[in-house]
């Protein structure tokens, strides 16, 4: 970044000229920036200050998790941060404002795993006006694309265990793929897989087109976003988007649960469910799909804020920059939580997708569902092929994770 900025002629050189402009421009910008955390302009930043500008930018944190900020940049042990010091710490870091300082700390939904329940992603102002946002949108569509395929499998299965596994029908992960195997082979392990990636696209286009507009919305009169604004906005977001393709979703669960030969293909399976049951049964288990957007986003949030302030306080000795493996351990376990709580709810939506296909009549509604599940298979039922759910989870991240890193390089945002 430092090399793009400072190579003004464009001659794949940095030249000494070049390199003390970059400098000079740099130097400007944090000077900005350190002025803009000195709220009352004593030349120092104190702890304080660093609270009162995170929670500016929707980010709480303590005094003490400042102080370990502080602590990173502080060269003589004052506990405040001097012009000198500051400029020292972020000469040779190509951050320019704020924002971008704590940028690594933000909750980023890059780690794909097979849910549409996150938050959206957030982007700088910069990053909107160069077009960096939609080249990260494409890095994650794709991440999302390959880490959904490797884990295909699992999630069938996972689909497979929701919608027939019950007391009469013991189905455990290792004689549920001996059923899909010996039913429809290997291929027919990647049943459904083909309209979970085709639906990431335009699922991802209209959520981040939704979260500038709610965002919008519901900005406070001083122009920032608090943390429960971006929780709302989030939410009414992925609401918007699962409303838009909640037919996929049904197309998906459909083609996971049918037999060989059932569908030829997604739009012979749209065809067939329009023909025999109407337009209302592309929005089965729609109700539920949408109040599990609201404890997943949540917990998910909660839990991700929640371990980054843990890690500030004990672990953030020399820097506050967390570092790979901690951001990614943050995100993996947060999103597990969220799976955790909004799982019944993911279960009795994929009953409902699935209940004219496999049962016949009669139709029960989201309620009556639930009712026939505890009543028959106590409140273990309601967690029914959570087992696989979780096996995909650190495969799926790490997937996303290295995917998305290898087409940040190619399209140059690194």
């Amino acid at each position: 970044k430092i090399f793009k900025a400072g190579d003004t002629n464009q001659d794949g050189q940095l030249d000494f000229e070049e390199f003390m402009q970059y400098l000079k421009d740099h130097e400007k910008k944090m000077k900005l920036a350190f002025k803009s955390l000195d709220k009352n302009n004593d030349g120092k930043i104190e702890a304080s200050e660093v609270v009162q500008s995170l929670k500016i930018l929707g980010i709480s944190i303590s005094e003490k998790q400042a102080e370990k900020i502080l602590q990173s940049i502080d060269a003589d042990g004052t506990m405040t941060v001097d012009w000198n010091e500051w400029r020292d710490h972020f000469m040779f870091n190509p951050a320019t404002d704020i924002e971008e300082i704590i940028r690594y700390w933000k909750h980023s939904t890059v780690l794909d795993i097979g849910d549409s329940l996150t938050v959206p992603d957030e982007f700088t102002e910069e990053e909107k006006k160069t077009g960096q946002w939609w080249k990260q949108l494409l890095a994650g569509g794709v991440a999302g694309a390959v880490s959904r395929t490797g884990t295909a499998p699992l999630d069938r299965l996972k689909v497979m265990m929701q919608v027939h596994g019950s007391k009469s029908n013991k189905m455990n992960i290792a004689s549920g793929f001996k059923q899909m195997l010996k039913e429809g082979g290997v291929r027919s392990l990647w049943r459904g897989n083909g309209v979970n990636v085709v639906k990431i696209a335009p699922e991802t286009a209209i959520k981040f087109w939704a979260y500038e507009q709610y965002k919008k919305i519901l900005t406070k009169d001083d122009g920032k976003l608090g943390t429960i604004e971006r929780f709302v906005s989030g939410s009414l977001a992925g609401a918007t988007a699962q409303t838009s393709i909640y037919p996929m979703e049904v197309l998906k669960t459909r083609l996971a649960v049918g037999k060989t030969g059932q569908y030829s293909g997604m739009f012979d399976c749209a065809k067939k469910i329009l023909k025999r049951e109407g337009v209302k049964a592309f929005y089965k288990g729609y109700i539920p799909n949408i109040l599990g957007i609201i404890p997943y986003a949540g917990i998910d949030l909660a839990v991700y804020e929640l371990l980054k302030s843990t890690w500030l306080e004990h672990y953030a000795s020399s820097s506050a920059n967390p570092g790979v493996f901690v951001l990614l351990g943050c995100g993996t376990a947060s999103s597990t939580c969220g799976q955790l709580a909004s799982y019944p709810l993911a279960l009795i939506r994929t009953r409902m997708q699935a209940q004219a296909s496999v049962e016949g009549a009669p139709q029960l509604n989201m309620v009556g569902l639930f009712q026939r599940i505890v009543a028959t298979e106590g409140i273990r039922g309601l967690y029914r092929g959570i087992a696989p759910n979780f096996m995909k989870v650190l495969p799926a991240v790490s997937i996303s994770y290295v995917v998305y890193e290898k087409m940040k390089q190619n399209l140059g945002i690194a």
